[in-house]
Formats: structure tokens, sequence, C-alpha cells
């Protein structure tokens, strides 16, 4: 390999690497001190308007077998008719336009902590509805890399107040969390066949 040829691959190679690092995380459980701490932080913020919508006990119950790896969580939606600011906010009635303020608030403080939208998707017909069953109108997964930073990004949100857009525009919500057993979704990978390009264009 020449000495230019090193001067593209060493950059690149280092580049994947800050990549991996922001990417894996810590890979370590959460201690009780941490999840209590955590649980505090939430409940403090939170305060009065949306605290009734962050379920603690059910936060609290994700968090206790936790193995510090990176997990996916299924959010369905379902729209409210009209948005529902507090009164005075300013904002619209439409709810769709609500929640894409809080997709367009929280995409920082998700990239912040590794964590990655992974799959968004609009309603786009019927199936399979058995009677009596929520309708949802979207369908979102999100990659975190650890319940950790999991919790992080949501006391981030919490405490800078953008979760009113989430509840404003949403009339119900089933989120969960889910681990793949088939998934052809390969961030690593991709970035690793985007810097390899990148650096074959550059050779």
């Amino acid at each position: 390999m020449s000495v230019s040829n090193l001067y593209i691959v060493l950059p690149l190679a280092a580049l994947y690497a800050l990549f991996l690092l922001w990417y894996r995380g810590s890979g370590r459980p959460l201690t009780r001190e941490e999840i209590d701490g955590y649980l505090a932080a939430l409940r403090r913020h939170a305060g009065g308007g949306s605290a009734g919508l962050i379920h603690l006990d059910e936060v609290e119950r994700m968090l206790e077998h936790d193995d510090g790896r990176e997990f996916i969580m299924q959010n369905l939606i379902r729209y409210r008719e009209k948005a529902l600011y507090p009164p005075g906010s300013g904002y619209g009635d439409s709810a769709p336009a609500a929640d894409r303020r809080y997709g367009k608030a929280i995409l920082p403080h998700l990239l912040r902590y590794g964590n990655l939208p992974v799959f968004i998707a609009r309603r786009s017909g019927s199936f399979i509805e058995p009677e009596g069953i929520d309708r949802w109108d979207v369908v979102a997964m999100v990659r975190y890399r650890s319940r950790r930073d999991f919790l992080r990004f949501a006391t981030a949100i919490t405490q800078d107040r953008i979760t009113v857009h989430k509840w404003a525009a949403i009339e119900n919500t089933q989120i969960f969390p889910v681990r793949p057993i088939l998934s052809l979704i390969f961030v690593r990978g991709a970035v690793g066949a985007l810097l390899l390009v990148i650096g074959w264009l550059l050779a």
C-alpha cells in the first residue's frame, strides 16, 4: 500500500473506530443506585403537566433485569383528533404537526447518547383487526445503546419540557422493548460500507 493510500485508510479507520465507540456504549448493566437516581430525576423534572403520563413504576420494572445491552423500543401511536396543548402555548391543533415537533426536538438528545430511530411508518390500510383493539396511526422503532442510555435520553427531554409536544399529539400509545430475532438493519455494516466506498473514491 502506498503512502498516499495510508493517508486515506488510516483516518477512515479511525473514524470508523470512533463511530463504533459511540454506537456500542459501555455494556455495563445499571446498578440499583443508578436506577434510583434516574427515577428520582424523572420524577423531579416531570413536575406537573406530563407527570401522570410517565409511568415510573413501569419504567422501573423495565430496568429490573438490565443486561447493559442494546435494545429496540417499539412505539405504537394513535393521534388525537386535535392536538391538546396547554392553554396559551401558541401552537396549532394539528396532532401530526405536534408529533413532528417532538421528533425534531428529541433527535439531538437521541444521537447524543448513541440512540437512533431505525424505522418509522404511517398506517396505510387495514388487515386483521379484532373488535375493540386500539387503532394505531404510526409505528416507530428506536434503537437504544442500553437502558442506561434510554434513561439519559428520557431525563434530558423531560428536563427540557420537550414531552409537551408528545402528549399534545398522542391520544394513546403502547411502548415496549424488543430484541430482534432476525433483522436486516445493519447500521454498523452500512457505515463501514460507506467509509469503504469513500476510501475507494479517494484512492
